[in-house]
């Protein structure tokens, strides 16, 4: 049998640590506690091979701020430790060498959590509520056998913010604790909740303010109707890094009048800010169309040996650039004295836990976009541009990536042509500014120039402007079809004004 003391250590900071004896070298459960006088000299309830502990355990150290219990047999934790306010000081909680099977989604309760230790059990999954833990700012879950298995390998060498953001956004193969069951389903509700979103922004009223002076015409060209169709062959060391591709190409756009060339990169950092939730669901990118050389490869590089000319930047190993980004990242810090970052190098978490990075190639040798940071310098889109590759690479599911493929060639398309007074584009170009991207004077300006047709005469003087998406087929090495975008199911998000033709 065991008996346990919880006495106030120091009443200055009202610290409690548990004090345990054991008797005769009995392993088992600990009986209920009550309160013990004061001792000075407190030890851990850890290396006592305890199976389980009391379900009031909380009742009788409310105050407590540390809980060491390395080195047992537990299986879990009792749900009372986790009840909302039953812990509100606990700020460590150590559990490594037990042999914990789940962890409740109710930590994230624990309030005041700091530093959480683990490792070595027998857990399959890390719940998402994790990311929910407001001070949380150390985790190790080291030795732990994953479903996940991204996710095991950022636990063992990523920082925790990376990790918790993994989880906040959902991870990859039931990353949340539920299974691929409820990944499948919160990919179902995204969807449905765009499309409510679509149905509520584009209503009726909508459609009667725009005349066929503002209509857009999209066609779009099936692989076998184009006599030199692109093609992207994808490797198989993606497939742990950042699987799932697709592209379109888009024929038409006039990005010379005015700024719609400022109006083109607005809209596309608005996308990657909200439809593709910040890059963590999706990462788009446009390359002048002169300049990309098919077929393309869309493959995986050890960081020494990816080279690439970054947009704005010297050529550079992707080493070297990811190098360079943090310590920019950490100047950023240290100058405006806080903990975000602006810029791609909001985005070089995604890249943790990855041994290789992924590239597209194009037939020249030479890497074009290296996602989800950047692309090259050699497919920059200009004013001059009028066709152009569009690129959308995810690390979640091809299900997430198409949807998330869906908007952006018409956004885009319309964003170029100056088609901007719908509220998608509005929502896309507008909300959620940027943080760095744009000024307030900046912005008041882009705001001005999203006009309607009838008040802007580039837009859609002549009637309907015709636009051509040509589809792009993805392959694997041996030339299977892998998937076809934009396919009969795709573009169906397309704004009132939007006329698709297919």
């Amino acid at each position: 049998t065991f008996y346990i003391s919880l006495s106030p250590v120091s009443d200055t900071f009202g610290v409690i640590a548990p004090t345990l004896t054991p008797t005769r070298g009995e392993s088992g459960p600990l009986p209920s506690l009550s309160p013990a006088p004061r001792r000075r000299r407190p030890s851990p309830i850890c290396g006592n091979r305890l199976r389980e502990l009391p379900a009031d355990l909380a009742r009788c150290a409310p105050r407590l701020q540390s809980l060491n219990l390395t080195g047992n047999c537990l299986d879990s934790f009792p749900a009372e430790l986790f009840r909302p306010g039953a812990l509100p000081l606990l700020s460590e909680l150590a559990a490594a060498d037990n042999c914990l099977r789940e962890l409740s989604p109710d930590i994230a309760h624990l309030a005041s959590l700091k530093s959480l230790d683990l490792s070595n059990n027998q857990l399959s999954e890390i719940p998402a509520e994790l990311a929910d833990c407001p001070k949380l700012k150390e985790i190790n879950f080291r030795g732990n056998k994953l479903r996940d298995k991204r996710l095991e390998k950022m636990v063992s060498g990523c920082q925790t913010r990376s990790i918790l953001e993994y989880l906040r956004v959902g991870g990859r193969g039931g990353g949340k604790g539920k299974g691929r069951a409820e990944g499948s389903e919160k990919e179902d509700s995204r969807k449905k909740r765009r499309e409510r979103k679509q149905r509520r922004e584009g209503g009726d009223g909508e459609e009667q303010d725009v005349g066929d002076a503002g209509r857009l015409l999209l066609r779009v060209l099936h692989v076998s109707e184009n006599p030199a169709p692109l093609t992207v062959r994808v490797s198989p060391e993606v497939r742990d890094v950042r699987p799932y591709i697709v592209g379109a190409v888009v024929r038409g756009m006039d990005l010379q009048p005015g700024n719609a060339l400022k109006r083109f990169l607005t809209s596309q950092t608005k996308l990657h800010e909200d439809l593709c939730e910040k890059r963590t669901a999706a990462t788009l990118a446009t390359h002048e169309l002169r300049a990309v050389k098919g077929p393309l490869l869309y493959c995986a590089r050890p960081p020494q040996d990816l080279k690439i000319v970054p947009l704005g930047r010297k050529e550079a190993k992707a080493k070297e650039l990811v190098r360079q980004l943090q310590l920019e990242a950490e100047e950023q810090r240290k100058q405006k004295k806080r903990q975000s970052v602006s810029g791609l190098h909001r985005y070089l978490h995604l890249l943790d836990g990855n041994e290789n990075y992924p590239c597209l190639v194009d037939a020249d040798g030479d890497v074009i976009s290296f996602p989800p940071i950047t692309n090259s310098e050699k497919t920059k889109v200009k004013k001059t541009t009028s066709d152009l590759f569009l690129e959308v690479t995810s690390a979640t599911s091809l299900q997430i990536l198409v949807l998330c493929s869906d908007l952006p060639p018409v956004l885009i398309a319309m964003s170029s042509l100056g088609h901007l007074s719908s509220p998608e584009m509005n929502k896309y170009t507008l909300e959620n500014k940027e943080e760095g991207s744009l000024s307030d004077t900046e912005a008041d300006a882009v705001s001005g120039q999203l006009s309607d047709p009838r008040t802007n005469p580039s837009a859609g003087k002549d009637g309907p402007s015709p636009l051509v998406v040509e589809q792009v087929r993805v392959v694997d090495l041996e030339g299977s079809l892998k998937v076809v975008y934009p396919s009969k199911a795709d573009l169906a998000t397309a704004p009132p004004h939007v006329t698709v033709v297919r």
